[in-house]
């Protein structure tokens, strides 16, 4: 998992993989400094190489968007494969989350 900051408005994260119960507090923790040290007043969460995610994954990224909006700091998601996607919808979470169709989309909620 890694973070990348690639425009001047606001921060991505990027994870990798599979964001399942065996790895889901490291992906909660490295999200949530990702959260805590941006500077900037929105991060982007780009989920373009998550191959799989289940509902530890789902409950860390809920985590992290409760932590952000505590700081003031604005929470998109964008890049979902249609299998994370329908975890979503199934959920209703696709109503909480500000969900782009990817970093293009984001930027222009921004400018």
């Amino acid at each position: 998992m890694s973070s990348t900051k690639i425009r001047p408005q606001f921060t991505t994260f990027r994870p990798q993989g599979f964001l399942s119960a065996a790895n889901a507090s490291e992906f909660l923790e490295r999200l949530a400094v990702e959260v805590k040290s941006t500077v900037d007043s929105a991060l982007l969460v780009d989920m373009e190489s998550v191959e799989f995610m289940d509902s530890a994954g789902l409950m860390a990224l809920i985590k992290a968007f409760r932590l952000a909006e505590s700081l003031g700091l604005r929470f998109g998601i964008c890049s979902l494969a249609p299998s994370v996607r329908i975890m979503f919808e199934l959920t209703q979470l696709d109503k909480a989350f500000e969900i782009f169709a990817d970093q293009d989309d984001f930027q222009s909620t921004i400018d």
